[in-house]
């Protein structure tokens, strides 16, 4: 199919919108639907979450930029200029998930939110962007992983046809994909049992790390922190264990969060609909 969802848009020659990110931005926009209603379904005004977007997107796309261009950096230290060439592709999304837990920090230290809360919040959105993010892969034709060469498993979902490569290769964007919705799917039954907050945030921690850990070893496009050491699997592995660290600091009582009484709760009158 063809890249572009729109050529030379308002006339402009190579002014072209890619399918990859019209899903990005749709799934970025659901994502945000998604932890508004959540958060005012607990009791707290949707401009929580608007906020914390309107600064969390930004810093995210360019932390995934940065953690891209640092990992292939022999190829863009040869031209700077293609460091900003961002419509070339080259995001990473642990740089972006780094960037947005920073972000939060930072957001929850400011309007003194509980932090733990905020990411119960926006993990299963985050979950969910990435889910429809990874069909942006499909329409790209990347992030896919070793060659099939057995005629029996040429197919769909099994396998996708790389069109430059003329073969057929494993389709890592659907199994990640797929896998996720599984893990948002535990997510979303989860958060309407536990009352503890960190739950949904050690879900994801724990479940994405494991899901990219086992997934990135099938992928044929990963960075290396050195030769035969992929990247995002160090940094799964990083994920697994700060998550159950989480785990056991919300079990143990040592993590908990604070009663909190600012801005951003919802006032009787709005709870009930008035």
């Amino acid at each position: 199919m063809d890249r572009f969802i729109i050529h030379n848009l308002f006339g402009i020659e190579g002014f072209n919108i890619a399918w990859y990110g019209v899903i990005i931005g749709f799934g970025m926009v659901l994502a945000t639907c998604i932890a508004a209603w959540r958060a005012q379904k607990a009791g707290y005004k949707s401009d929580l979450i608007i906020d914390f977007v309107l600064f969390a997107v930004p810093i995210a796309i360019i932390c995934a930029r940065i953690y891209y261009v640092t990992f292939e950096w022999e190829y863009y230290s040869q031209d700077l200029s293609r460091i900003f060439a961002i419509r070339e592709g080259g995001l990473a999304i642990y740089g972006g998930v780094i960037g947005g837990v920073v972000t939060a920090i930072v957001f929850c230290k400011i309007q003194k939110f509980p932090f733990l809360k905020l990411m119960d919040f926006a993990m299963p959105s985050l979950l969910l962007g990435q889910i429809i993010g990874r069909w942006g892969n499909f329409t790209n034709q990347e992030a896919f992983g070793n060659l099939i060469t057995n005629p029996d498993l040429q197919f769909f979902p099994y396998g996708v046809f790389i069109d430059d490569l003329q073969e057929w290769h494993q389709a890592t964007f659907f199994y990640e994909s797929a896998a996720n919705l599984v893990l948002f799917i535990i997510m979303m039954i989860v958060a309407r049992r536990v009352k503890k907050d960190g739950w949904m945030t050690v879900l994801y921690l724990v479940g994405y790390g494991a899901i990219r850990c086992f997934i990135e070893g099938l992928r044929t496009d990963s960075l290396y922190l050195i030769p035969g050491v992929r990247v995002s699997q160090v940094l799964s592995a990083v994920l697994i264990g700060v998550g159950l660290g989480i785990a056991w600091g919300i079990h143990s009582g040592r993590l908990r969060s604070k009663i909190y009484e600012g801005k951003y709760l919802l006032d009787n009158a709005q709870k009930n609909g008035e």
